[in-house]
């Protein structure tokens, strides 16, 4: 089992960065592809971006591709998401989640731990 708490959330202005962070205790993070998915008030949760097990694979979600880049650090038992040219439709609530697998994919059904999640507030 693998416990998550993210972090790095906050309020920018549209145009700006943000590098969230994904720390991990319990299990060895290697074990795990890692996702980071959103919600928005009002809509459904929507996958960002995943890294495989290994970091060699990753996906993003179209809406972010370009601006977003996920990584892993699995000695540090961390996972980060760094959001460049940040848009107000990137407002939402940003959780890590965790997939006993080698490549959760963009499905959410995939991942077995999620974080409690950090705010990200856009400003135009």
């Amino acid at each position: 089992q693998v416990q998550l708490v993210e972090s790095g959330g906050g309020l920018v202005q549209a145009g700006g960065s943000l590098r969230l962070s994904c720390a991990a205790s319990g299990r060895t993070l290697s074990t795990y592809a890692m996702g980071w998915f959103r919600q928005a008030p009002g809509k459904e949760r929507e996958f960002v971006a995943a890294i495989s097990r290994s970091g060699i694979s990753t996906r993003y979600a179209d809406s972010v591709k370009g601006r977003f880049t996920i990584s892993r650090d699995n000695a540090k038992m961390t996972v980060y998401l760094q959001m460049n040219n940040l848009k107000p439709e990137d407002t939402a609530v940003y959780y890590c989640a965790a997939a006993e697998a080698a490549w959760g994919s963009g499905v959410h059904q995939n991942y077995d731990y999620w974080g409690q999640g950090t705010q990200v507030t856009v400003s135009s």
